[in-house]
């Protein structure tokens, strides 16, 4: 049965994934501003992340789904809870910060999945002065 689960994840359309990726970061773009920060530049790794599951096995598309999945699961609870507490007019930018923290370090271990490639120059096994 979990493996009927995990091969159906790694067979999602990364149009889905890319939606969901997007997604994700409107949600964090509003944490940023619950949380009173800056925010956050658009960096190639980041945008580009979707992309680079296609050339990914099967098992890191499984995981990278299953994590934005987990994302998803503390991001919408954790901004109805902010929501909360500013409608009550109550500070929210401690508790979101901490949201953003964890959001951000979630992300870091998906994108760790997919690394964008290195330069011709950075590949293991070609010599340099070649």
């Amino acid at each position: 049965m979990r493996a009927m689960e995990r091969a159906a994840h790694a067979n999602r359309s990364l149009d889905d994934f890319d939606y969901q990726w997007q997604r994700l970061h409107d949600q964090a773009a509003e944490l940023t501003k619950l949380a009173q920060l800056a925010a956050e530049p658009v960096t190639d790794e980041v945008v580009g992340f979707p992309a680079r599951l296609m050339n990914a096995d099967k098992d890191q598309r499984t995981l990278a789904w299953l994590g934005i999945e987990d994302i998803d699961a503390m991001m919408q609870p954790g901004l109805t809870a902010l929501h909360t507490v500013t409608a009550r007019g109550q500070n929210a930018s401690v508790p979101a910060l901490a949201l953003w923290r964890e959001f951000h370090a979630a992300r870091a271990s998906l994108l760790a999945l997919a690394p964008p490639a290195s330069g011709p120059d950075d590949q293991p096994g070609l010599d340099k002065a070649a």
